[in-house]
């Protein structure tokens, strides 16, 4: 272990330890339940839910960021509520105006595309739903690393010209469409590989389309989170607090990245959420920190929209509803603590909880 206070022992972490299952209201990642542990410390609680996939030594930084949430507490805020966006995902159009709906606020909106057996038609029916369903939202898109460079450069070109179309003012028929409006808002990993990343930039830049790159995985998934800035591979960063291994780790990449920055979550409950909000509330703010320009209300548009409303996926959650809910397209910045009852009833047995118990021993000893 290193010097960061944490628990006394391994037997001492494993007493702390709650397993839950979440389920979800529509797959997400190809899952239908999510498991995470929850870890009740002296400061509070932390949430170690790296997926079934990851490696012990990828699984290990989310269990250090498990341990500083629940024996540090979160950094000292600079906000009381943080600005966060809509998710939806690769979902049929018509399916998208419920999907919002759990979203009360949001006017940024981040959409999945790229999906295995879709097409890039059905990329923008579900855009194009979008900015029916909420007028004026910002759009982001996320193709988790799926797209060639080619494919990037033309289906990043065919989205932002459906959003700079959407006009809900202008009835079919009269007139011919405006490309003057704003456009998308950044392509977040259109490609896999920091190098694609790179010829997406420039091809991008030669086709006259002017939208950002936004890499995650090449910063989440990396050894060198960094790498992908330095070679010019990004216009803006997507930033998640357990994969870097706390909200202290991630403020420290995130001020030496020097490109916008968006933190985002991994699919958590409202502990791990809650834990991001402590980390987008951290951030400096302006233009320089990586936002969207002072607002002067002390929260709003200081810095990109955060990707933290993924609540609304779950059918339940570890805190009653309410207590940690959206408003306005706003959560507030404040601690966590789960329902015991939830706690109870949606705790994972048998097996599964083993299988989590084992696998924390194992990242604990890597820490």
């Amino acid at each position: 272990m290193t010097s960061v206070p944490g628990p006394e022992s391994i037997d001492d972490l494993l007493a702390r330890v709650r397993v839950v299952a979440l389920p979800m209201r529509v797959r997400f990642r190809g899952i239908t339940e999510r498991e995470v542990a929850l870890v009740e410390g002296p400061a509070g609680w932390g949430e170690f839910g790296p997926f079934p996939e990851y490696d012990d030594p990828e699984a290990a930084p989310w269990l250090a960021s498990a341990l500083e949430m629940a024996w540090q507490g979160p950094p000292a805020p600079r906000r009381t509520r943080v600005a966060v966006n809509a998710t939806v995902p690769a979902v049929a159009a018509g399916e998208v105006a419920d999907v919002l709906d759990r979203f009360p606020g949001c006017m940024t909106v981040k959409v999945k595309v790229a999906e295995r057996g879709q097409h890039l038609v059905d990329d923008v029916a579900r855009v194009a739903a979008v900015l029916q369903a909420r007028p004026g939202a910002r759009v982001r898109v996320d193709a988790n690393g799926a797209w060639s460079v080619a494919e990037a450069a033309h289906a990043i070109r065919v989205l932002d010209q459906a959003v700079r179309a959407a006009d809900a003012s202008r009835a079919p028929g009269t007139g011919p469409v405006s490309l003057d409006g704003p456009g998308l808002e950044y392509a977040e990993q259109p490609c896999a590989s920091v190098d694609e990343l790179v010829q997406l930039r420039a091809r991008l830049a030669a086709d006259g389309v002017v939208v950002d790159v936004a890499a995650d995985e090449s910063i989440r998934r990396a050894e060198d989170p960094l790498r992908v800035v330095r070679a010019g591979g990004a216009d803006r960063a997507v930033v998640k607090v357990a994969p870097l291994g706390g909200p202290r780790r991630l403020l420290a990449v995130a001020a030496e990245l020097g490109v916008p920055v968006t933190v985002s979550s991994a699919l958590d409950t409202a502990v791990g959420v809650a834990a991001g909000v402590a980390a987008a509330a951290a951030l400096p703010g302006g233009v320089g920190a990586g936002g969207c320009g002072a607002s002067g209300d002390g929260y709003d548009d200081e810095i990109p929209a955060a990707g933290l409303g993924t609540g609304g996926f779950f059918v339940e959650d570890v805190v009653e509803p309410g207590t940690f809910a959206l408003e306005d397209g706003h959560l507030p910045v404040r601690p966590v603590t789960p329902d015991p009852a939830r706690l109870e009833s949606l705790r994972a047995v048998g097996d599964r909880r083993d299988w989590w118990l084992d696998r924390i021993r194992r990242c604990h000893d890597l820490l």
